[in-house]
């Protein structure tokens, strides 16, 4: 009797685990259906500031990349309806706080003695991989306030190096030591965010339902707040329209 009553007892608890992780598989499936997104555009109202172009000749690698075409600064890069792009929009209030990073690591390109792209975005915790694509030395040097200082040089033929940020910080500038004139932006969020396109184009994705407040922010002109709200598998949207200076 004691035997079977002890069978009982395992039996039961078995389906209680079962049960248990079916519970939590089902809630999962329903958040990722339940899940909706955040889409818009960026515009510049006015004329884009006239970029200063970028004079290459002291490293002859990355000039005769570029003879073609040459290259301008991009602190403000507008298209010819208006859309601005290297726009970081984000969700800065509103989160749950239960958001984790994505597992897929982003990147920055140094090629061209440029950075690719001019603003990369990513997670708190999120991996991002450093590339140096030039026959040329490059000497990255993030400068955050948030988070800790690095400095690291990264020869021709390098493997890429990995890094992750512990700490929001919108935006931390990136400098190359040796090639003066690069320079980019690394934006750190909490939760699902977008980078405009050239059209001035961005989308979240993976947001769960729920009131927010976005934040939209450009290197030259600063950030723009608004307010929306996301319906189960629904899209919502949201423009944001920067002033020329």
């Amino acid at each position: 009797m004691k035997t079977e009553y002890k069978y009982r007892v395992l039996a039961l608890f078995s389906a209680l685990v079962l049960f248990s992780i079916a519970i939590l598989i089902s809630g999962r499936t329903v958040d990722a259906a339940s899940g909706g997104s955040i889409t818009g555009k960026v515009k510049l109202n006015g004329t884009a500031p006239h970029q200063r172009g970028i004079d290459m000749s002291k490293e002859p690698t990355c000039a005769a990349i570029h003879k073609d075409k040459p290259v301008t600064m991009e602190n403000v890069v507008a298209g010819a309806d208006g859309g601005l792009a290297d726009v970081v929009v984000y969700i800065s209030q509103g989160l749950s706080g239960n958001e984790g990073a994505s597992s897929e690591p982003v990147s920055i390109t140094q090629k061209g003695c440029q950075y690719i792209p001019h603003v990369v975005a990513l997670d708190v915790g999120q991996h991002m991989k450093v590339i140096n694509a030039d026959q040329t030395s490059h000497n990255i040097h993030p400068q955050p306030k948030n988070n800790p200082e690095w400095n690291k040089s990264q020869p021709p033929g390098a493997p890429p190096f990995d890094v992750t940020w512990a700490n929001e910080e919108i935006a931390v500038p990136v400098k190359c030591n040796i090639h003066p004139w690069m320079h980019g932006y690394v934006a750190v969020v909490k939760g699902p965010f977008g980078v405009s396109d050239e059209s001035g184009s961005f989308k979240l994705q993976g947001v769960a339902p729920g009131s927010y407040t976005l934040t939209a922010w450009q290197e030259t002109y600063g950030t723009q707040t608004q307010k929306v709200t996301v319906a189960a598998g629904k899209p919502a949207t949201a423009d944001f329209t920067f002033t020329a200076k």
